[in-house]
């Protein structure tokens, strides 16, 4: 049978975080340098206030729809068979995505730590963990979430702390220098990256949480947390290396805690970011997984989502395998292609959507003032 599991407004604000920072804590600086230069931390401020207003209307349209996922909301606004297009059209991203990621730790892990060590074993090893998640069930992969949050924060703040005195602020000036355009272009890139994409927890609120109201403030806190650490995390990035190095490095936060060092003692300590990076990376994948998993067996009417979490896992193996040659063209995609495509799932899709439910809400209420 489909899921039946619910889980707390807390335990989905834990799975919020993890989805938000997901992989920007590495990787996002390099855009934020590249397109808003020393003042990249200022566009991270300007897109997480903007991914609130997103994520606010992500609740608000989950609330009109208390017991359904995403994939029900478009059955139920578009009709059948155009609901269940539209449907596949989102899950084909979620599922995209998920093996973009599974591709992105893949190269990560072989490069910086297991050179030798074929890609294909990396990714076999961590869609693995991955698909053991998804068979555990939503209950328990969130239960899991809650450990590895408690973690993650204490290896953050180990981060901040050390790497804190070698801040420069002079690699922030000036101030505002930026002009108007390349800074709108980062808040762009922001919010595609840590924001739009989490139309993919709609998969999971409202339908599996306890409390729907106090889930969609859960929404907002969880994001606006995530959101902090980026900018945390940007702007020491920034600071630190500066603006012109961060902008040249693929992983600049991963640059930057290679450069702690306090009293020649603690020193090369960049494990930490790593633990932290592949434990948001894997509740993300995990997320994307589920998600496309319980889609999948609503649109075909199936009873138990189960025998779909293998299939779908390998194919999401191979998929990481074949989809990129390099980083590079990963990045060329997620600027080129992707972004196009996140908006158009992630905001477009469920802006129309709050207004159709919006609209047919206001006319029911019409119709039944005259009926009185």
């Amino acid at each position: 049978m489909l899921d039946t599991e619910r889980i707390s407004a807390h335990q989905y604000r834990t799975l919020v975080i993890f989805f938000t920072i997901g992989t920007t804590i590495i990787n996002i600086p390099t855009t934020m340098a590249a397109e808003a230069k020393q003042d990249g931390w200022i566009g991270a401020v300007l897109g997480v206030a903007v991914g609130l207003i997103i994520i606010w209307f992500y609740s608000k349209l989950g609330l009109l729809f208390p017991e359904k996922t995403f994939v029900e909301m478009h059955e139920n606004l578009f009709g059948k068979w155009i609901g269940k297009m539209i449907s596949l059209f989102f899950l084909s991203m979620s599922f995209l995505y998920g093996s973009e990621l599974l591709f992105y730790v893949g190269k990560f892990i072989s490069i910086q730590f297991f050179p030798e060590i074929p890609i294909a074993a990396i990714n076999i090893s961590m869609a693995t963990i991955v698909i053991m998640s998804v068979r555990l069930g939503l209950e328990t992969f969130t239960r899991s979430a809650e450990i590895f949050i408690v973690f993650f924060f204490i290896l953050f703040i180990i981060l901040t702390v050390f790497i804190a005195p070698q801040i420069n602020l002079e690699n922030l000036q000036p101030v505002f220098e930026v002009e108007t355009k390349p800074l709108l272009r980062a808040v762009f890139f922001f919010v595609e990256f840590s924001t739009v994409t989490s139309v993919a927890l709609l998969m999971i609120f409202p339908a599996f949480v306890n409390q729907p109201k106090a889930a969609s403030k859960s929404f907002m806190i969880g994001y606006l947390i995530g959101g902090l650490v980026m900018i945390v995390v940007i702007f020491l990035t920034i600071s630190v290396l500066g603006a012109e190095s961060t902008a040249r490095h693929n992983y600049p936060t991963y640059t930057l805690a290679r450069k702690i060092n306090i009293g020649n003692f603690v020193q090369r300590i960049e494990a930490v970011l790593a633990i932290m990076w592949i434990l948001s990376i894997y509740m993300k994948m995990t997320i994307y997984l589920y998600a496309v998993v319980i889609g999948i067996a609503q649109i075909l009417n199936l009873k138990n989502h189960r025998p779909l979490i293998l299939p779908l896992g390998g194919i999401s193996v191979m998929l990481s395998l074949v989809m990129f040659s390099n980083v590079i063209e990963q990045q060329t995609w997620d600027q080129e292609i992707a972004v196009f495509f996140s908006y158009t799932v992630g905001f477009l899709l469920p802006l129309i959507m709050l207004c159709i439910a919006v609209f047919r809400k206001m006319v029911k209420g019409q119709n039944g003032s005259r009926k009185k």
